[in-house]
């Protein structure tokens, strides 16, 4: 049974209920020096790409046709070795996945938690449209 993954925003004190701390943007947050972060790991290569990131602009009314973009590219080759440790970790130990986002609950964290919990919805949803 694979742990359950949580998220929030990397400006919050870490806390020992974190369990791995994983950065899951891929530009460093703003005014965050690297001890305050407390992180395990950083990956970047898991983040949205570019050009979806910047046509998201984390509008919550596009946060659903985001999410099944993302699904999508979580699949592809650019993203598949992120992926693939994401959810070995996850499999074995509580993640929290951290995120520079104001509104983490439409985020690439919240997006990322839902994939890792449920596969197989997170996949029926990219497959819809």
């Amino acid at each position: 049974m694979a742990a359950r993954v949580g998220y929030r925003r990397i400006y919050e004190e870490p806390t020992p209920r974190d369990g791995k701390r994983v950065l899951v943007d891929r530009l460093w947050p703003r005014g965050m020096s690297k001890e305050k972060a407390d992180l395990d790991e950083w990956l970047r290569d898991i983040a949205p790409s570019t050009d979806l990131r910047r046509w998201y602009h984390h509008d919550p009314e596009r946060y659903d046709e985001f999410r099944r973009r993302y699904f999508a590219e979580l699949e592809d080759a650019d993203h598949r070795d992120a992926s693939r440790r994401l959810r070995e970790w996850s499999a074995h130990a509580k993640v929290t996945l951290l995120t520079a986002t104001k509104d983490v609950d439409h985020s690439e964290a919240a997006a990322l938690a839902q994939w890792l919990d449920d596969p197989r919805g997170a996949r029926a949803s990219a497959e819809q449209a």
